[in-house]
Order: structure tokens, then sequence, then C-alpha cells
């Protein structure tokens, strides 16, 4: 039985969409059978999940069925300039009876506007800040998959030239990365997927373990040819030769250290923060800016100690309601409880939705944050559901979006319409 169990569950990484809803149904059909366990569900909502078609270990359906058996009761799909992998994933939350909504996260550049110049959060560029299209009606994938086609182009390109540098900077060392053979594979790009600086450094990262070997080899070529210094933490993950994350470790620990030297700043691939938020608008999907907040401790482990936002919040929030955006996203295992006392306090200021979510794309980090427990978050649950409501009522007539004029002046008091639409979704 476990064994039977273990290979569906490999199946939901199959490299065919088909074969991996085929196994999210035998999977739900052994639940229903009680040969698998029912998980308890409770409040914890996650709307940030992010899959193999953008960088994760899970694909959609596999996604769906972590966050599920987590014990979630929502689940949002949320992957880097592409949607390819929304159809998949409504079908996985479909098959399990799990509520899910589908959304892209994007770079927009804020040049023009009174944010230009300073580090948003981004921690790689200034300028550019990442934001997000939630709750995207299911009539207006193929418009948003139009629409983001022309800037993952551009973003190879730019792919191409940080490979370029990577090789440069490992030349010395006889290590070489080919953009088509090395990284495309490890991506969904040939399905409509995005590569992002991940897939470069994962692919990077399997030349370095299969020429210098995994433990102290790669460790003391960290100290001694990158000058990077792991933390105790990192050295112990890295030294453990049998780390079923191994390659994600390592990942995490090159993504804060060496980004910087190979990164290509990222210009004609980026939308406007306005343009971005009249096309969500125009497809009835709700546009939200992705706050980062300043960053001592990095959680995810890929970060620098930095600070981005907090030192100008309320232009921020100035700047991003002027341009369009309805919404603000964030993760409360990130920031600290004052944090995001402040961010709280200027949503409701400005009449934004509050919409939570936890960044996955390593097999380390938990779906459910329990930070979010905390009752000065509960309010988080009920966007969740609102959120869904929208999207089900959007797909069935744009008019009815969240925030169409026709349901802002039937509802004008933001957490009435929460309400509202919260009861949408739970009928």
């Amino acid at each position: 039985m476990v064994i039977i169990m273990d290979t569906l569950i490999e199946r939901l990484n199959h490299e065919n969409a088909d074969e991996r809803l085929a196994a999210c149904q035998a999977l739900a059909d052994k639940i229903e059978h009680g040969e698998i366990a029912r998980p308890g569900v409770g409040c914890d909502v996650n709307n940030h999940i992010h899959t193999t078609y953008s960088f994760s270990p899970y694909s959609p359906a596999k996604a769906v069925w972590m966050a599920y058996m987590a014990g979630l009761s929502t689940a949002g799909l949320m992957d880097h300039d592409s949607i390819g992998g929304a159809e998949e994933f409504i079908a996985a939350g479909r098959i399990l009876g799990m509520a899910t909504t589908i959304g892209v996260e994007c770079r927009a550049d804020v040049s023009g506007t009174a944010l230009d110049g300073k580090k948003i959060n981004n921690p790689d560029q200034a300028s550019v800040a990442y934001v997000a299209l939630h709750g995207i009606p299911h009539t207006q994938i193929a418009r948003v998959r139009e629409f983001f086609a022309p800037y993952m182009e551009k973003r190879d390109a730019r792919n191409r030239k940080m490979v370029d540098k990577i090789n440069a900077l490992f030349a010395p060392l006889n290590v070489a990365l080919d953009y088509d053979s090395d990284v495309i594979p490890l991506s969904m790009r040939v399905q409509g997927g995005s590569v992002t600086e991940r897939h470069l450094l994962f692919a990077l990262c399997k030349k370095l373990t299969a020429q210098f070997s995994k433990g102290e080899a790669i460790v003391r070529f960290l100290k001694e040819q990158l000058n990077i210094v792991p933390s105790e933490k990192a050295a112990a993950q890295l030294t453990d030769t049998e780390n079923p994350h191994y390659d994600y470790d390592l990942l995490g620990m090159l993504k804060g250290e060496l980004v910087s030297a190979f990164y290509v700043p990222a210009t004609d691939e980026c939308p406007r923060l306005a343009e971005v938020a009249a096309f969500a608008d125009e497809i009835g999907a709700i546009p939200a800016y992705a706050y980062l907040g300043d960053v001592t401790d990095s959680v995810t482990g890929d970060k620098r100690a930095q600070k981005f936002e907090d030192g100008y919040l309320d232009l921020l929030f100035d700047v991003i309601t002027k341009a369009g955006f309805h919404a603000v996203t964030y993760m409360p295992s990130r920031n600290t409880v004052a944090q995001l006392a402040r961010v709280m306090a200027l949503c409701g200021e400005y009449g934004l939705l509050q919409i939570s979510g936890e960044d996955i794309n390593s097999p380390r980090q938990s779906f459910v944050c329990m930070a979010q427990r905390d009752t000065c978050f509960r309010h988080l649950e009920d966007a969740a559901w609102a959120l869904i409501g929208h999207e089900l009522a959007a797909t069935k007539n744009l008019s009815d979006a969240f925030f169409s004029k026709q349901t802002v002046t039937k509802y004008p008091v933001l957490n009435e319409r929460i309400a509202a639409y919260k009861s949408m979704a739970k009928r």
C-alpha cells in the first residue's frame, strides 16, 4: 500500500499533465475509500504557491496535493510571468474538493514614479517591484498568457546573458552552463512556463556537485573559491551527503551570495506599474503589491540582511494606489508583528484588500504558515475566501469582479464586500 501511494505521489510530478491529474484522481479515490486518511482541514490559507511553471519542486497537481494534505482550506497558484499551470491547478483542486485561486507574479517598472531609484521589494535591482495579479477569472487565462508571452521571450534573452556571465565567472574552474541543454530542461519553458534566476542557479548547483562532489568538498569550494562562508546551519546541510534537499539548499546559499556577480538588470521584460494595474482591471483580476519589508534574518535563507520599503512605506502606499493597485499581499512568517501592523494600518487607510501567502518554491518550506494563526491575522482567512468568491463570480461575469465599478457601488464598504464574496465562495 505504501509503495503504491509513493508511486502515485511520484507520478504527480510526471512530465505529462494528464498523467499528473490521473495520479491525483487515483489518490483522491483512495481517500474516498478510506485507504488514505483524509487530512483535517482548519483555517490555514496560502495564496502564493509556485509550481514547476516558474520554480518549485511541485507540479501544479502536486502543489495542490501538498496543500490539501497539509490541511489548508484554500490554495492559490502564483507563478512568475506564467499562467501555464492554471488549468491543471484548478482541475487538481476540483478532484480533491479543494478551493483554489490562480494568479501571476511579475516584475514591474516603477520609473517615472516617486519610487524611481529606490530599492523596493527586489533584492537584485532598484526601480523594479514584484507585483501580483490575484484571482484571475478562468475565462481570461488565454489573455494573460498572451500578455506575458513577449515579456517571457525578453526574459529568455536576458537569461542567456546571465548564463554568459556565469560561465565567465566559473571559466577558471572549468564549469560551464549551456542554456538550451542545461537550463531549459529543468524548467517548463516548452510548456509555457518561465525560466528564472533560480533555474540558472539550480543548473549551476548540479554542475558543481557533479564536479566537486557533495559534502565537505563543496563547503571548501564555497569558502576557498567563491569566498562564501556558509552559516553553521547551511554548512551542516551541505556536509550531509544524504540530504534529500541538497541541491535546493546549495541553491539557497548561492542565491543569497552570488546573484549580484552575474545579474543583468531586467528592463524591457518589465511592464510599467500602472500598465499591470490597468491590465488586471481589464481582465477582472486583482492587482496586488507584494510587501517584502526590511530583512534581518531571512526565513527563506536566500536573502541578505537589507533594507527595503519600511523607510518610505507611506510614500509606497501613495504610489501604488495612484497606479491603480487594489491590494497588498504579505507573508506573516517573514516579518515582525510590528512591521505588519504598519502595513495593515495603511491598507485600512487606503482601502486595500489584504492577501496572504507563503512563497512556496523549496521542499523545506511548510505550506502552513504558523505565524498566520495569530489572532491579529484572522482577517486573512476571510480575504482568501473572498478572493475565491471573486474568482468564481468574475469567471461567470467580469462585471461581478471584486473591484468592478458595479461591485464597488453595490458594496462600498470593503469589509462588507469581503463578507459578501466570502459567502459566495462558501455557498
